[in-house]
């Protein structure tokens, strides 16, 4: 369900081995903070939102964009992609493609590899350390969601789809029709909330939902707002459909 069509082999300009998706190119990647940049909504990954963190030990993709000529020259004008993370099984996309185009680690956690049967893989289980930050397994909305930590300008979390903003733009874990294990999920909260604290996590990034940030692109006082939300209260959430 989740893999890619067989693509041809990797030629010298990444930008060839990209199929061309998108009938009408989507908006160029928008700056969000210092190196980091977040792209158009994808529509093969339901709305969601990728990102690309750009660093000289090697740029970081998370979860995929849409696959079409403008990303791939804008991928290549900022040095590439060392590893394309995937937050959760919804961020896959043509994971395949872009690894074929880039030559790319792709990282996910180990209950979600299977859905990736042709593309070479990295795995870890609860969390694994980056030469920059770390990933963090937050199960509940799919058995393998996690999420990525990078600790610059006061520490920002990309969340995927395990916390994304309400209509009042503020970070809460959704209880919908596709959520895998709802407790889990709200376990997985309190583990980020113990894990960080206000000195430590000042922004999230979510994969998903960014309109309702109208504008703001990241959630700022990160930590203060996760540490507000009532856990008791978010186990008998009922389902949004």
């Amino acid at each position: 369900m989740y893999s890619d069509s067989s693509c041809p082999p990797p030629p010298t300009n990444p930008t060839d081995a990209l199929p061309i998706l998108a009938t009408r190119p989507p908006k160029p990647p928008q700056s969000v903070l210092d190196n980091i940049y977040a792209f158009s909504p994808n529509s093969k990954t339901l709305g969601g939102t990728a990102y690309l963190i750009v660093e000289k030990e090697g740029n970081i993709l998370l979860d995929c964009p849409a696959v079409e000529a403008r990303t791939c020259e804008f991928l290549t004008a900022h040095g590439g992609i060392k590893t394309l993370f995937i937050t959760h099984r919804g961020g896959i996309g043509k994971a395949r493609a872009i690894q074929e185009a880039f030559n790319c680690e792709v990282l996910i956690q180990e209950q979600e590899a299977y859905l990736l049967p042709k593309v070479k893989v990295t795995t870890f289980r609860q969390e694994m350390s980056l030469n920059y930050g770390r990933v963090i397994w937050t199960p509940g909305h799919s058995p393998g969601s996690s999420c990525l930590y990078y600790p610059s300008n006061g520490g920002i979390l990309f969340t995927g789809r395990h916390l994304l903003p309400n209509q009042q733009g503020q970070p809460v874990p959704l209880r919908t029709s596709k959520t895998f294990q709802w407790h889990w999920q709200i376990n997985s909260l309190q583990l980020l909330r113990e894990t960080f604290t206000p000195e430590t996590l000042a922004y999230i990034c979510p994969g998903a939902n960014i309109g309702f940030l109208r504008g703001k692109k990241v959630i700022a006082n990160a930590y203060e707002q996760i540490a507000q939300l009532d856990l008791d209260k978010l186990k008998n959430l009922p389902m949004i459909f």
